[in-house]
């Protein structure tokens, strides 16, 4: 038998194995979880260096610190720029994801795993993975604005990594799936009547991205959208997490578990961590990005969520190749009673389909209808319902704050999971009023 049909057998085995279960994550928080009291970490950035279109900043304490880059100029600056600061540490990221990738794909092959599409797993095993992460590529190259290639070969000049290595890490987003949480809270849901949202990110915390987090703040030249800034990790250029100058913000959920009102996903479109931050740079409005996710070109199954601190609202998104789906406090979806409306809250526990996080999640969130505020939502929500073990971003977007916390790097103290650590509250207007550095 060759090795491919051996893999091709494998792989029904795998999908046989999917229909038998059941439709929904069968996932809980443990009964016993307990408040975060960790108090709040409010010290401001501290300078370290600068270069040329870049400074660097470090926050947070010794156990929870945290890199802030910050670039200006053109794309292929602003990723010289990142290169030229961290350039050790975007090489033991992208170096490391590459390694992770193999790993995981062996691990999938052999049925160990399922975290990857069969298709793409047949692509592997016909051509090897650099060949089926460049058919990926070029499956959304067409959907693909120039400037972010332009700041992949910014980032592989500074730092001598191979372009074609950054470029094929980028699709991971496409291939893989967190089991993720967010909620988007306003009026009569908090105290201030204010608009507070969640991003909460369950991902690998075994593999090479809790050792690598960073905030990355860029200030694009004029003509080229605004400031925001790129929460996730040194070397990555996709948005997963975010928030701009003009108060928005981004949350996501990976769909493991959709309904039929989904469809069918599709390998041509735009990766969808480049579309979340095209919202982050461009996008002025609510209904601006409302109106890019609908006329995008889209791929995955998603749960996405944007928030507007500049008029308080929120919408979640059903996300897919065939469907945007805008969802309110009043549409909230999907129907069932582990997933009860609240008033002027939308939100999502870990899947669509996931009774176990959604239900305790809904529990904690009416628990403290009326007074959800950042203090509430670290210590008795996100502790509690145990969702974003490799970070968390909670985005205050009437008051323009920002609120972060990571899972345990190597060498670090405390606990694993970033909603049992610490969080740094960072003061956005004076992130993006950050100066240039002096000409050089």
């Amino acid at each position: 038998m060759s090795t491919t049909v051996a893999i091709v057998a494998i792989l029904f085995a795998v999908s046989a194995l999917r229909i038998a279960e059941a439709a929904e994550c069968h996932g809980a928080p443990s009964p016993d979880a307990q408040p975060n009291m960790n108090p709040i970490q409010t010290a401001p950035p501290v300078f370290v260096r600068s270069v040329e279109n870049g400074k660097l900043y470090t926050v947070g304490d010794a156990d929870d610190k945290v890199p802030v880059v910050h670039v200006w100029g053109t794309p292929y600056q602003m990723g010289y720029a990142h290169g030229q600061l961290m350039s050790s540490e975007a090489q033991g990221l992208i170096n490391g994801v590459w390694t992770y990738m193999e790993e995981q794909v062996e691990a999938a092959i052999n049925g160990s795993v399922t975290i990857f599409p069969e298709w793409f797993l047949l692509d592997v095993a016909n051509l090897g993975l650099d060949a089926a992460l460049d058919l990926e590529i070029l499956a959304t190259e067409a959907f693909t604005g120039t400037y972010f290639l332009d700041e992949i070969k910014g980032l592989a000049d500074a730092t001598g990594l191979d372009y074609k290595k950054i470029q094929r890490i980028h699709m991971i987003g496409e291939l893989t799936k967190g089991s993720c949480s967010m909620f988007g809270a306003n009026a009569s849901a908090t105290p201030t009547g204010g608009l507070l949202q969640l991003r909460a990110l369950d991902w690998d915390v075994d593999g090479p991205f809790r050792n690598y987090p960073q905030i990355t703040v860029y200030h694009p030249d004029e003509g080229n959208g605004h400031a925001f800034v790129n929460l996730g990790w040194t070397g990555w250029i996709g948005s997963i997490s975010g928030m701009s100058s003009v108060q928005m913000a981004i949350s996501e959920i990976g769909v493991s578990y959709p309904d039929d009102t989904f469809g069918k996903e599709s390998r041509f479109g735009t990766p969808f961590t480049y579309l979340l931050r095209d919202i982050l740079q461009f996008d002025v409005t609510l209904f601006d990005a409302m109106n890019r996710l609908s006329t995008a070109r889209r791929t995955c199954d998603l749960i996405l969520g944007v928030g507007d601190g500049k008029i308080g609202e929120f919408r979640g998104v059903e996300y897919s190749a065939a469907v945007a789906d805008f969802i309110t406090p009043t549409t909230l979806r999907p129907v069932a009673d582990w997933h009860p409306p609240i008033q002027d809250i939308v939100y999502w526990g870990m899947d669509w389909l996931c009774p176990g996080y959604s239900s305790v999640l809904a529990r904690q969130l009416n628990a403290y209808h009326g007074n959800i505020t950042v203090e509430n939502t670290i210590q008795n929500i996100l502790a509690i319902v145990q969702t974003g073990d490799l970070h968390i971003a909670i985005y205050d977007l009437s008051e323009n704050l920002l609120y972060v916390s990571n899972a345990q790097s190597d060498g670090e103290t405390g606990a694993k999971y970033a909603y049992d650590r610490a969080y740094i509250k960072l003061d956005m207007a004076t992130i993006f009023a950050e100066s240039p550095p002096p000409t050089q």
